[in-house]
């Protein structure tokens, strides 16, 4: 097995999740075809050399560029408030359509996120005041 998940990652340069796939298929064929055959004991003792997903840099907007595509949106719309609160909060999408009125708290200028990624509760500073200009 070992040997053949080296093989899918040296000469076939297959990338992480296709590899961890194969695994996958195998532990999948050793647990539910072939029972009698292997112990479960042995399905930990893989021993591959496994492919490392390449860490990426995330693509950030300059402030100039966030600023024009702001602005892009009408400036009447909820969606140009939207778009504000995103950029200048740092929320995610959901979190954003998920805001109630009693979340956002104007006189300490921060926003609670209820139920955000990882479904956990977290304050939020409003963003600069020229992001609020813009918005408004």
């Amino acid at each position: 097995m070992g040997t053949f998940l080296t093989h899918l990652a040296q000469a076939r340069r297959l990338s992480a999740s296709s590899q961890n796939q194969a695994l996958n298929a195998i532990v999948f064929l050793y647990r539910q075809v072939l029972v009698d055959e292997l112990g479960e004991e042995h399905l930990g003792r893989i021993d591959a050399r496994r492919v490392h997903r390449p860490a990426k840099v995330p693509t950030v907007l300059s402030v100039t560029e966030a600023r024009r595509v702001i602005e892009a949106v009408p400036p009447d719309s909820v969606h140009r408030l939207m778009v504000g609160i995103l950029y200048g909060c740092g929320l995610w999408l959901m979190e954003c359509c998920t805001l109630r009125v009693r979340d956002v708290d104007f006189g300490r200028a921060q926003i609670i996120v209820r139920e955000g990624k990882g479904a956990k509760d977290r304050i939020v500073i409003a963003g600069s005041p020229e992001l609020a200009e813009s918005v408004s």
